[in-house]
């Protein structure tokens, strides 16, 4: 969906999303599985290709193929696609069947199959067109998962065990003040990381300044830059990378980049 990094160039992406957020429907999907969002692209873009062409039918109709072992995994991903482009509920146990016996990449495809599928068949018994929300962090219910790295002044060294403490417990107060859930921190050299999940609608610059804020009245241990996403988990190397860059001074300057 969409990337938040604040580094920050333009920050009227941030409210043109907002505005987005705030205007959706009360019947919307979030995927909760995290599914990689180079797959999530490969998958529409696929779709859209095999639709065009008016093949769905045929790949239906093989749907057996599914549970063959000898089948190629690129007919099984077509073989998918046309089940969930199909409007009956056959069509959706077949591929809920197949989410249960499927492993690796293939699973990740058959997962965004079965939730088109769903949304297919909700749109078509509601007579309502359904919204359907994914990230590659995923969610849950009408949360989504971030993930955060909150920068250390001296980028050389670890917070200390009460700073370590200062900073999980104002987390964990402002995350349930916005109805979020805490999952897990870890705490490296130079910055400490989270997964943590809020409301999709939650002013996400307004939560993680208030734990900036807070946090400073104690030792001012840690930088107002900040890196937020929920596109996927960063390796110590990628945020590293993101570090040396320049960035803006302002907090204000809040980007968020289309996924």
């Amino acid at each position: 969906m969409f990337e938040l990094l604040q580094k920050m160039e333009e920050k009227q992406f941030y409210h043109q999303i907002q505005r987005v957020l705030d205007s959706l429907p009360e019947n919307f999907s979030i995927l909760e599985e995290q599914i990689d969002i180079d797959i999530q692209v490969k998958y529409f873009e696929t779709a859209n290709k095999i639709r065009k062409k008016g093949n769905a039918e045929k790949y239906f109709e093989n749907r057996d193929e599914l549970f063959q072992p000898e089948i190629d995994l690129e007919r099984k991903r077509k073989i998918l696609l046309a089940i969930a482009a199909i409007d009956d509920v056959k069509a959706f146990r077949t591929l809920e069947k197949f989410v249960a016996v499927a492993e690796g990449e293939i699973k990740q495809w058959a997962v965004l199959a079965m939730q088109e599928s769903r949304m297919l068949i909700q749109s078509s018994l509601l007579e309502e067109q359904q919204v359907f929300i994914s990230t590659g962090l995923g969610g849950k219910g009408q949360k989504l998962r971030y993930y955060v790295v909150f920068i250390n002044r001296k980028q050389n060294e670890s917070l200390t065990a009460t700073q370590q403490k200062l900073l999980k417990d104002e987390l964990i107060y402002q995350i349930n003040q916005y109805g979020g859930e805490f999952e897990s921190m870890d705490f490296s050299e130079g910055f400490s990381t989270v997964l943590v999940m809020l409301p999709l609608q939650t002013d996400l610059k307004k939560v993680f300044r208030n734990i900036i804020d807070e946090c400073n009245q104690y030792g001012d241990f840690l930088d107002d830059d900040m890196i937020v996403t929920n596109v996927k988990v960063m390796s110590r190397n990628e945020i590293l990378e993101m570090l040396k860059k320049p960035r803006e001074e302002d907090f204000d300057d809040f980007e968020e980049l289309d996924e």
